[in-house]
């Protein structure tokens, strides 16, 4: 049995799809802080089979929770203080992100002018369907499913 010991003030990304920690770790830019950060890969679940979890020892203003919101609106954010859990928030999905993801369309703006957001509005929310805000096309990466 692993143990990874208590956070006196935090957060813990849990539900997790199995695999995705490392990837949600480098877009939260988790290691651009300087902060203590715990992965745990394939843990077991009852819900999910295996999980991954993160640990994160900081602020929790310092978590954008609209890019872990698009990333994966199924992961459950605890936020810890005292190393009791104070609150549980549920992610849904971002009306908008900012800089998270890049339009495709070489004709859009965002192509020909470098210092311009890329913006992508929430075009339809029981699709999950993101376009972009300048140009309308439509975003056809995966998010982390």
């Amino acid at each position: 049995m692993l143990n990874v010991g208590a956070l006196r003030e935090g957060y813990v990304l849990d539900h997790i799809k199995a695999g995705k920690a490392m990837t949600i770790y480098h877009d939260l830019k988790l290691d651009k802080l300087d902060c203590t950060v715990a992965i745990i890969k394939n843990a077991r679940s009852n819900k999910m089979g295996k999980k991954d979890i993160i640990k994160v020892e900081c602020p929790i203003e310092n978590l954008d929770l609209d890019i872990l919101g698009f990333i994966d609106h199924n992961i459950t954010v605890n936020i810890i203080k005292d190393e009791k859990i104070v609150e549980k928030k549920e992610l849904k999905l971002p009306k908008q992100v900012v800089n998270v993801i890049k339009c495709k369309n070489p004709r859009c703006i965002t192509s020909i002018e470098q210092g311009l957001d890329q913006v992508f509005v929430l075009a339809d929310e029981k699709k999950e369907i993101y376009r972009c805000k300048y140009c309308e096309e439509k975003y056809s990466g995966h998010r982390n499913k």
